[in-house]
């Protein structure tokens, strides 16, 4: 298991700029992949720190566009399918924060790490059409301003990353983490089928 998590990595790794578009799309639609493109970036960073303006373009860019997916079945399905993918005491302090002013929710959440709830913070957003360009907006700003500081924390301490990445320790958080990623994928997948169909069927009732 260890062995193809490694492969994995190696071939995210190979990847890229190529790499942290794909996963900035995952993390940032309907997939749970926490923390995945901060350990993607800080790696490649520390192997080409030149590169790290293009890291930062292609991780904003990725997540741009997975937020533009989870924008468009959002916006669709509106404030009662919104009720059906959140918990009702969630929805009704989420509703309360965008109703009185979205873009700072929102750019809290394109700057703060797991768990801060960054995919219900858009879906919310997208449920009550906050604007669509101003959203991806914020969302780029604010998750490139996320990436340039971690991207600067490898530099400065990369030596002491290098290490610990080499450890078990490190090794066995990456393989929960992955395994918590699936999980939550399949969850966040199921649900995101389950209010489909249901929206599909009222459209068609």
């Amino acid at each position: 298991m260890q062995g193809f998590f490694q492969h994995l990595f190696a071939f995210l790794m190979y990847l890229g700029g190529g790499g942290l578009f794909v996963l900035g799309i995952l993390d940032s639609s309907f997939l749970f992949m926490p923390l995945g493109n901060d350990l993607l970036l800080t790696a490649l960073t520390i192997s080409h720190q030149e590169r790290l303006p293009l890291y930062v373009l292609m991780a904003a860019s990725g997540s741009c566009a997975g937020v533009f997916l989870l924008d468009a079945i959002c916006r669709k399905g509106g404030e009662a399918g919104l009720k059906k993918m959140l918990s009702k005491r969630r929805f009704e302090y989420l509703k309360r924060k965008m109703s009185n002013k979205a873009s700072l929710p929102i750019f809290i959440a394109c700057l703060a790490p797991p768990p801060f709830p960054f995919t219900p913070v858009i879906a919310t957003a997208s449920a009550f059409n906050y604007p669509r360009r101003r959203l991806l907006g914020i969302v780029w700003i604010g998750r490139a301003l996320r990436f340039s500081a971690i991207g600067l924390l490898a530099i400065v301490f990369g030596k002491q990353i290098l290490w610990f990445v080499k450890t078990k320790v490190f090794l066995g958080f990456v393989c929960l983490l992955i395994v918590a990623c699936v999980v939550g994928s399949t969850i966040s997948l199921y649900r995101w089928i389950r209010q489909s169909r249901k929206a599909e069927v009222r459209a068609n009732a």
